[in-house]
């Protein structure tokens, strides 16, 4: 493994052990050139999975990016880093197994934004209106009032959007 501070190859491992259920493993490594400190973590990816953004182009979902967009929604919120991780790596599991893809692993980008919404849900409301807001990208005060009030309508969305059905926001 390089270092991330220096660029050598020979970094030493001090410490593994088995994270997310063992689903993943988390190496404490140190590098004797520069001797920094630094965490890297092994998963298994089954099948690759392709986001399919709005304008058609596909990019490779990056576990990473949805986990600082979720981090940015939890900011200052109290939250496990632990459950997290642990809902992030449930919910890529579930798309690796093509849960909510179609045949070639390919999702959308909608509705992996409505999955990761369900899921801040659960975890703090205040973190979930605030990806909400930045999800549904609200002009106006009104729009994003009406999105509060109407809570409830949000499931229905969520279930045509998962049927394929159109969603207008």
């Amino acid at each position: 493994m390089r270092c991330p501070f220096c660029a050598d190859e020979n970094t030493q491992v001090r410490d593994s052990r088995p994270v997310e259920m063992a689903a993943a493993i988390r190496r404490k490594r140190f590098c004797p050139k520069c001797e920094s400190k630094f965490l890297t973590f092994e998963r298994i990816q089954i099948n690759p999975i392709m986001i399919i953004k709005n304008d058609g182009r596909k990019q490779p979902y990056d576990r990473n990016k949805l986990m600082a967009s979720l981090r940015l929604a939890l900011r200052k919120r109290p939250f496990s880093e632990e459950k997290l991780e642990l809902a992030v790596s449930n919910l890529t599991r579930m798309l690796e197994n093509g849960d909510d893809a179609d045949d070639d692993h390919n999702i959308s980008s909608k509705k992996l934004g409505l999955l990761a919404m369900e899921m801040l849900r659960q975890f703090d409301e205040v973190a979930y209106v605030r990806f909400a807001s930045v999800y549904h990208n609200f002009h106006q005060a009104k729009s994003f009032a009406d999105f509060i009030n109407g809570q409830e309508g949000l499931a229905d969305d969520k279930m045509k959007l998962l049927k394929g059905e159109a969603h207008e926001s």
